[in-house]
């Protein structure tokens, strides 16, 4: 028999070229007799763990192991079959950890870039080259392979100083379809009560989707640079219809893109659902479609709605952190599940999950389409009275939620009775996130302590469909185990863990037929080390049938901002520019006739306005906001009636819209129509306790009614929510000073002034408290000669500084033909109808010495006021008449006031 000498080549070993063999092959040696053991250490192999199961279209793994000696400099691995098969043997000079490359565009102030803990710094890794590592697959599917490692010396390769090893398998089942995923930056920004915004706006754009071949060493890119936030994805079972969660214009979250998956696939407006009421009224204004599945048969998509009577932007406890590593809470607290269909484009509740009194969340579909799992709790308030936020992932201040799983018939979506799933409920943990493998066997879900999904202790478990006893997953390591998704044949779950660092990374394991599953697979190079991967979901297409996302709805999304910014800008020309372009580009859509017609509104052209918003309406006639628009447009040229029209027209689509309530209101109370206007004031705070328009109007009609401490009341709450409005700190001012309250009326009005210094108003009316609480005349004369700068016939100042100008008890202060030209002014343009006026006139009169005509302007003013009822003004007249018909001028006297 020939001797065959043996060489290192390479990575393996390979015997010179023989006649009828291939010029590198591979050769089985079995274990070298000749090693002598010098002083053998513990090697431990960390990576991978004893027993993992790799799919058979897996790349080559790292890896990874830790040696006692620690002068060893070159490793020794031997691989050995079961089958028989012949062994492998090759060196590696054992190279540390790898980081990964950086992306240099996710580096940040609130985030840190990835290091090696002190353990990964000390460990050593080997990477199988391609035909060693396909010979390892081949030959470990009937039986298990041991990768033996041996720390040898360098002087003597025969000398072993330290040795461990692992048993690892290959699965007869392949993965056989692509994994889609997120791939974000981790770069927290600010806390936005109830808005879902780990990253900020400038951010977005580093937002990737990519498509991983597990045979492959990379991943693709197909999505990115887009303008708007996307999410939660799902695919039909036969890899043919996406969904998306995707954010639309003007921070929308109520959109869906719902598109045929393609190897160039886009995105267009018409394939972008609304989960918005424009179209339907058993929802209220959803801000948000929370955690969207779409059906296996690709006809129908499950969403968390709000239900009617619900505020949407408080359906969510959100609380972004600035600690990157668990960046972010978040979790509904409210809502209900709805189901879209593709045939009907119509949006229904699922009776059995649309109880407000729960919050039902998370809902997936069973692989027949018969029923619908979902996670369930109590519904309730996402935040704290005292308005206390948590401080960190996991902290006792978070709102504390449990949910539990049910099951639901779908019943071609009549639904059914909810059914708790034994074993993933009433467990004392917050189990959420159902997923149901393809057979329809199993259901793996994630548990946690409180809330769900990404916290620092989910674990997954397995549970059969029916219920029973739950398993927690072999694969799970700390921290955070999420994310996850079935393989098309049910035999591999892919999920996301932030084991190893804060920067999540894919995981694979093997689930055989009985519901048991294997040690975790690192699915390697997912992204640059400082960027995280989540959303995992397989996809039952060719690696080639998804090459590019096109998204041209995104493009208009960004245009349609930007003139929504110009707007906000008050850059109203340019804004109208902007919404005439993608008017034109976009007919059909009824947001932007909406927003032309806003635009124009702001620029005084009504006429204009008015026919885009009916454009806008013939679009989509349930469309409540442009209701409310034109309602206004209306009102502003002069057409109350049709006004009052739209906004009942919009409420029918809408009852649950504080600002068609409000906003009918103003106009019935232009009307006169009080008692109406008030009731609708009130709805709209019972709806949004803290608009404070809807408290400034209610309070205006109060202090009307002379009703002026609940109006004070009211004019407080608009203050205390915003400070800075001039109108309602004059209007809390004028209450104040009607019932006499005048040094506390002050304050208000210096604030308004100091907001607002052209508010006629307010400086008209610090003048009277400034004369009749404090006796500063010049003071008050500067503010009511800045009134009727800004207002010249204002007929309250014409006639307190003509009264401050003949009767203050200074006669320094005195300018008797400016009293007696202003008092005049002031009943001539009353028509001599306000006996205020007529008083003040005959002040003037008698001051100037005119006493006849003084006695006559009084009695004048005497009759009126006795015809109004006025008793206090007829008293104090009656006693001047006196003072006048014996040829006494009238004065004030501080004391008395």
């Amino acid at each position: 028999m020939k001797t065959l000498r043996v060489t290192r080549f390479g990575a393996f070993i390979v015997v010179p070229c023989a006649i009828g063999f291939a010029a590198s092959t591979l050769v089985a040696v079995g274990a070298v007799e000749s090693d002598t053991v010098e002083s053998t250490g513990r090697l431990t192999i960390d990576y991978p763990e004893a027993g993992t199961i790799f799919p058979p279209d897996f790349t080559s793994p790292t890896f990874t192991w830790h040696d006692s000696i620690g002068d060893v400099k070159l490793w020794r691995i031997d691989v050995t079959f079961a089958d028989g098969s012949a062994a492998i043997h090759v060196e590696s000079q054992g190279p540390g950890i790898a980081l990964g490359e950086i992306d240099p565009r996710c580096v940040s102030p609130t985030n840190q870039l990835p290091k090696l803990s002190t353990e990964q710094s000390s460990a050593h890794t080997w990477i199988p080259d391609m035909r060693v590592w396909e010979t390892i697959k081949r030959h470990s599917v009937h039986g298990p392979a041991t990768i033996a490692i041996s720390g040898i010396s360098e002087k003597d390769n025969l000398k072993v100083l330290s040795r461990g090893s692992v048993v690892i398998e290959t699965s007869k089942d392949p993965v056989g379809a692509p994994i889609f995923y997120r791939d974000v930056p981790l770069m927290p920004s600010e806390t936005e009560n109830g808005i879902i915004k780990p990253l900020a706006a400038n951010a977005i754009s580093l937002i990737q989707w990519r498509l991983r071949s597990i045979s492959e060493p990379q991943s693709r890119v197909v999505l990115q640079g887009i303008h708007t936030c996307a999410n939660c994805h799902s695919f039909s079972a036969d890899g043919k219809t996406m969904g998306m969660d995707m954010d639309g214009p003007a921070n929308d979250k109520g959109l869906y893109a719902l598109a045929a998956v393609k190897p160039q696939m886009s995105i267009r407006n018409e394939d972008m659902v609304s989960w918005n009421p424009s179209q339907d009224r058993q929802f209220a204004f959803n801000r948000v479609g929370f955690m969207s599945q779409v059906s296996p048969d690709g006809q129908r998509v499950l969403t968390t709605v709000s239900s009617a009577g619900q505020a949407p932007q408080n359906n969510f406890y959100v609380v972004n952190f600035k600690d990157y590593r668990f960046l972010q809470v978040f979790y509904p607290t409210r809502g209900i599940l709805a189901w879209y269909s593709r045939a009907s484009g119509q949006r229904r509740p699922l009776p059995g999950a649309d109880d407000s009194r729960y919050v039902q969340t998370d809902g997936v579909w069973s692989p027949d389409d018969k029923y619908v799992v979902f996670a369930r709790a109590e519904a309730r308030a996402p935040y704290p009275p005292d308005g206390k936020m948590a401080q960190y992932a996991n902290d006792p201040g978070e709102l504390q939620i449990k949910y539990d799983l049910y099951r639901v018939p779908f019943n071609n979506g009549k639904g059914g009775t909810p059914e708790p799933i034994v074993g993933a409920s009433n467990n004392g943990m917050s189990n959420t996130f159902p997923k149901v493998s393809p057979d329809g066997r199993w259901i793996v879900f994630v548990r946690c302590r409180n809330g769900q999904l990404m916290r620092p202790d989910s674990e997954l478990y397995i549970v059969p469909f029916e219920g029973g006893v739950a398993r927690r997953l072999r694969a799970n390591e700390a921290p955070m185990n999420s994310w996850h998704s079935f393989s098309p044949n049910g035999r591999w779950l892919v999920f996301s863990s932030k084991r190893g660092g804060p920067y999540t990374k894919m995981y694979l394991t093997h689930i055989d037929q009985s519901g048991m599953d294997s040690p975790a697979i690192l699915i390697e190079n997912s992204t640059a080390a400082n960027r995280a991967v989540n959303l995992p979901e397989f996809v039952n297409i060719r690696y080639d049938g998804l090459i590019k996302i096109n998204t041209p709805a995104v493009d208009m999304y960004k245009q349609f901002d930007e003139a929504v910014d110009l707007a906000k800008k008050g850059q109203y020309q340019a804004a109208v520019k902007e919404w005439n372009e993608i008017a034109a580009a976009n007919p059909d859509d009824a947001r932007v006739q909406n927003n032309l017609g806003s635009a124009l509104a702001a620029l005084g052209e009504y006429d204009q306005a008015i026919l885009h918003y009916k454009r806008g309406l013939k679009l989509n006639p349930e469309f409540h906001g442009i209701h409310n628009n034109l309602g206004l447009a209306l009102a502003a040229t002069g057409h109350p009636d049709d006004a009052i029209a739209q906004f009942r027209i919009g409420l029918e689509f809408y009852p649950e819209s504080a600002d068609l309530h409000n906003n009918l209101g103003r106009v019935l109370a232009t009307k006169g129509l009080l008692d109406e206007a008030t009731a609708q004031f009130r709805e709209a705070l019972e709806i949004s306790p803290d608009q404070a328009d809807a408290h400034n109007n209610l309070g205006q009609i109060l202090a009307d009614k002379g009703q002026f401490g609940e109006a004070i009341e009211q004019f407080e709450k608009v203050v205390s929510l915003n400070p800075e409005q001039a109108d309602a700190q004059n209007s809390l001012g004028i209450a104040l000073l009607s019932l006499g309250r005048l040094q506390d009326a002050e304050p208000h009005f210096e604030k308004a002034i100091s907001i607002n210094p052209r508010l006629s108003d307010a400086h008209c009316y610090l003048g009277t408290v400034l004369y009749y609480s404090r006796g500063k005349v010049q003071d008050a004369l500067t503010q009511w000669r800045e009134t009727l700068k800004l207002q010249p016939d204002n007929l309250l100042a014409m006639s307190q500084m003509a009264h401050a100008l003949a009767a203050s008890p200074e006669s320094a202060d005195h300018n008797v033909n400016e009293a007696v030209r202003l008092a005049e002014r002031a009943v001539q343009l009353s028509n001599a109808q306000d006996p205020r006026y007529l008083d003040t006139l005959a002040i003037a009169y008698a001051a100037a010495g005119r006493f006849p005509e003084a006695a006559r302007t009084a009695q004048a003013a005497l009759d009126l006021a006795t015809q109004q009822n006025r008793s206090q003004l007829v008293e104090a007249l009656n006693t001047r008449i006196r003072l006048y018909k014996s040829g006494q001028m009238y004065q004030d006297s501080w004391n008395e006031q």
